[in-house]
């Protein structure tokens, strides 16, 4: 019965010392740096303006010169 017990005792301190000697993955190390980024200046009006918005700036533009043109034809009233 003694050869028994030291048996399985020998096979079981056997077992574990197999299964503990795994090599366990080593953690990875992250390195934070801090990094300065230059913003750019703020973009002009224009470029912010949707290309629905520059078209009818564009129109309104076309348009106000040809009334312009048409009161240089009239004339001036005083």
């Amino acid at each position: 019965m003694k050869r028994v017990i030291y048996l399985t005792a020998l096979i079981l301190t056997g077992a574990t010392t197999l299964i503990s000697c795994r090599d366990t993955p080593e953690k990875e190390t992250v390195i934070v740096k801090e990094v300065r980024v230059e913003t750019e200046k703020a973009e002009p009006v224009e470029e912010r303006k949707g290309i629905l918005e520059r078209t009818a700036e564009k129109v309104d533009k076309e348009v106000n010169k040809e009334i312009d043109e048409e009161i240089e034809k009239i004339g001036d009233d005083n």
